[in-house]
């Protein structure tokens, strides 16, 4: 059993998760908590396996709260935030400072349906989790490489999409990977599993710190080179063709291995509009969404990655890519952009 703690001040949150929580055998609620100071006891007392926490709460902020934990105690952390602005860039923040995942606190925008299988995919995930010891007040720094100006010259083009799919531990992930590509890096699609509304804030943190304009899909852009789109939360991102170009189209649509946006649906019409002028990645996540989706790609014609299990926070996403035979190859994360760069791209950094 996966024995969990709820950390939450609302006693109506803290009792809609324990009891969503509750709904599968294999995960168990062994207490919950009202502020950080009565979970810090209940951690030391029942020592839970992973555990749940509002960013917004009395007497300490969950995040000051994160980092001490991820400082002195690591542990699988999911968590629980507001769909307002300010809780979804805490939310970002927190990821930063070592947390799993990130879900909808349970609202009128976010059915406590839609909840259930949410918040225990995510604690199956976090439980399985590779949990690394964070500073205090200090987030990740990844060096960028620098560019052969020569080669890069080549390096534009209208026809190449590049497309990468993650879900848990894929906020720092993604950032790695862009970090290490150029900014006329071919048009690019991500795909990170995450809420509505939290998509905004990670589009706008990634376009801080990658070289490439990164934009939260709207539905009708042409992909070009230095543009990098990402799915938004609770809507497929599709590719199409339209005459000469690639057009972005942002629908709904079921969940796909309870899922939406969802990889497999991403990576499919890449595989169909851009074929063998495309590469696909496959990162850090649990489950096979995006197994099925790449394995089209390479047969398509495209080039295709997996991060490796030594790297991967969650080796789930990225094993299915490799045993049905989609991932070309297997590489450590911080690989993986000189990689794109060497098969797909023929530019290496210096």
């Amino acid at each position: 059993m996966i024995r969990v703690l709820v950390v939450d001040d609302s006693a109506i949150v803290r009792k809609i998760l324990s009891e969503q929580i509750s709904r599968a055998p294999d995960i168990e609620v062994c207490a919950t908590a009202t502020d950080p100071y009565v979970a810090r006891d209940k951690i030391l007392q029942l020592k839970p396996d992973v555990m749940t926490l509002d960013v917004e709460m009395p007497r300490m902020d969950g995040l000051s709260f994160l980092s001490r934990i991820m400082k002195h105690r690591p542990m699988p952390i999911v968590i629980v935030s507001s769909l307002t602005r300010a809780g979804s860039e805490a939310a970002m923040r927190a990821l930063e400072l070592g947390a799993v995942d990130v879900i909808a606190k349970p609202d009128t925008a976010y059915g406590v349906g839609s909840l259930s299988q949410q918040i225990i995919q995510s604690i199956r995930a976090a439980a399985t989790a590779k949990i690394a010891r964070v500073p205090a007040g200090v987030s990740r720094r990844i060096k960028r490489p620098k560019f052969n100006s020569e080669d890069l010259s080549d390096l534009e083009t209208t026809n190449k999409v590049l497309a990468i799919g993650a879900s848990t531990g894929g906020t720092e992930a993604i950032k790695t990977v862009l970090v290490g590509l150029p900014a006329n890096t071919p048009g690019t699609l991500i795909v990170q599993h995450m809420p509505a509304n939290f998509t905004t804030s990670f589009a706008q943190r990634l376009d801080g710190i990658s070289d490439m304009t990164v934009r939260e899909a709207k539905g009708g852009e042409i992909l070009r080179p230095g543009l990098a789109l990402l799915a938004p939360g609770d809507k497929h991102m599709v590719l199409r063709r339209n005459g000469h170009v690639y057009e972005v189209r942002v629908i709904d649509g079921p969940r796909v291995h309870y899922q939406r946006p969802s990889v497999d649906v991403t990576f499919k019409s890449v595989a169909k509009y851009a074929g063998v002028n495309s590469a696909g990645v496959v990162l850090t996540g649990m489950g096979s969404d995006g197994a099925a989706g790449l394995l089209e790609m390479r047969k398509a014609g495209a080039r295709t990655i997996a991060q490796d299990e030594a790297t991967s926070v969650v080796y789930g996403m990225p094993r299915e890519s490799v045993e049905n035979g989609a991932a070309e190859v297997a590489l450590p994360l911080g690989k993986i952009a000189d990689e794109i760069l060497r098969r797909f791209c023929a530019v290496k950094a210096i």
